[in-house]
């Protein structure tokens, strides 16, 4: 089916210090202190956004495909240049689940490179099973956090689970800085990153039996949001 809402962009940021820190580790590397400086993200593919129920295939070549749970906000009123405090949340129209899929081992390349990530990540990306007003979810957010559970599973085995509340980055500072010197328009998608424990690539495929596989099911569940499932092809 198709994701809930039209999408006009999408910028994905990495916000929860937990997943950078553990995968940065798994390659020997410290933390970039510029980490946090500046709430990095980087934009991707709106063509390949889909719903839940929709089927996602691995790009050509690639023999390491990814699940990532994320959580995202949806901006429902056009601002610019917000400031980091709560009266950022006034432009966002609801929280949906996003799984950012991703091919490792194309991504290991682009990387490398130092520009990217592009085709390790613009095949497909999917949001759902629908948008939940931030009003549904005022209960929810303290010190810019939305305190909500999050688990990943395959197959019904679950792999990951963490808290949306373990954000390093607020969601006003990261509204605030996406909309400096710009203008967020309404259906502007904007994803949290990766929870912590949230991919295969944190956890390793050594302990969790290998990267994705035909056949696969892959669950996301956030309190509140709902279950967002894909089937791999």
């Amino acid at each position: 089916m198709p994701a809930p809402f039209p999408v006009a962009s999408f910028r994905d940021f990495y916000a929860f210090e937990q997943h950078v820190k553990t995968c940065r580790g798994h390659r020997g590397l410290a933390m970039v202190p510029q980490w946090y400086e500046v709430p990095v993200f980087y934009f991707s593919n709106t063509v390949a956004i889909i719903g839940d129920g929709d089927p996602v295939s691995a790009p050509h070549g690639s023999l390491a495909l990814d699940y990532e749970l994320e959580l995202a906000c949806v901006i429902g009123t056009a601002a610019r240049d917000l400031s980091p405090d709560d009266s950022a949340m006034d432009c966002v129209a609801g929280f949906t689940i996003l799984n950012d899929w991703s091919a490792r081992d194309l991504q290991r390349v682009e990387m490398a490179v130092g520009l990217g990530p592009s085709k390790s990540k613009d095949f497909a990306t999917s949001v759902g099973p629908r948008l939940v007003p931030f009003e549904e979810l005022r209960p929810h957010y303290h010190d810019g956090r939305l305190q909500l559970q999050m688990t990943a599973s395959v197959n019904g085995k679950e792999y990951s689970r963490g808290s949306a509340g373990s954000m390093y980055w607020t969601w006003p500072q990261i509204l605030a800085h996406a909309s400096r010197d710009t203008e967020l328009r309404p259906g502007d998608l904007i994803g949290s990153g990766t929870v912590g424990t949230g991919c295969i690539l944190e956890l390793t495929p050594e302990a969790v039996g290998g990267w994705l596989q035909p056949g696969d099911v892959v669950e996301l569940a956030i309190q509140q949001l709902g279950v967002l499932r894909n089937t791999v092809h």
